[in-house]
């Protein structure tokens, strides 16, 4: 995107006068390039609309995919199994008494 015009060169733009006021083809060739940088930014501007639309359809869509869930099952038979483990590692016979 190559603007040309910013709002500083906007306000600080002086015509030449001539016999009968500004000279016309100045103020026509300025009037075009104002123009065409109306037309960079309206493209730019629906570019990115059309795009921030684009992500929020894909956004929505994604939060709509059921998010998978452990198996709650198996992990509580392993930390079930790890516990009963860890209890002979410690107790020992003490464990063995006791039933």
């Amino acid at each position: 995107m190559d603007i040309k015009l910013t709002s500083k060169v906007i306000l600080e733009k002086e015509f030449k006068k001539s016999v009968k006021g500004y000279n016309v083809d100045q103020v026509d060739q300025f009037l075009d390039q104002i123009m065409e940088d109306y037309d960079k930014f309206e493209e730019v501007l629906n570019a990115l609309k059309a795009e921030n639309e684009r992500l929020k359809e894909e956004l929505a869509g994604s939060s709509k995919k059921p998010v998978a869930q452990p198996n709650t099952n198996n992990m509580n038979y392993d930390i079930i199994k790890r516990l009963a483990n860890l209890e002979k590692a410690v107790f020992g016979d003490k464990l063995r008494e006791r039933m």
